[in-house]
């Protein structure tokens, strides 16, 4: 059961719309064809900030990661950012949200960004298991203005 971290080709994209649509309904954030197709096109651009990778399993579509850039003004430097991480619940315990972190802490090393940052919900539990194994939970608490 060989795992694999790679970007997502045309042929990937039904699967990862499916893992992309199981993200936006576990935050209940509402997705329609609009969102994820400019997504997917962000992911697809070179030139856009936003990457993507997904995680294969025999072939098989099995997790997903969004990341980019993040300038950090107060250090004078870029760092990492992860937007999004999911994975099947099908597959779930079988480390591939870990791969998945592994293979951006792999991208930012090699990009020379020395810290990746992300957030996740509170009640994120299962997730929250896996970040504090490969992660340090920082002080910060996170506002939003809506406009």
């Amino acid at each position: 059961m060989a795992l694999e971290i790679v970007r997502p080709g045309e042929a990937d994209r039904p699967r990862w719309r499916r893992l992309f649509d199981g993200y936006a309904a576990f935050y209940k954030v509402p997705m329609d064809d609009a969102i994820a197709g400019r997504t997917w096109a962000w992911i697809q651009d070179p030139a856009h900030p936003v990457e993507g990778v997904i995680a294969k399993r025999d072939g098989s579509v099995v997790g997903l990661a969004h990341f980019r850039p993040m300038p950090s003004p107060l250090r004078g430097i870029e760092i990492g950012f992860l937007d999004d991480l999911f994975v099947d619940p099908a597959t779930r315990g079988g480390r591939i949200g870990e791969a998945l972190i592994g293979h951006v802490v792999a991208e930012a090393r090699r990009r020379g960004w020395p810290r990746i940052r992300w957030l996740t919900a509170d009640d994120n539990y299962r997730a929250r298991t896996l970040y504090d194994r490969v992660a340090k939970k920082t002080m910060w608490n996170t506002y939003e203005i809506v406009v």
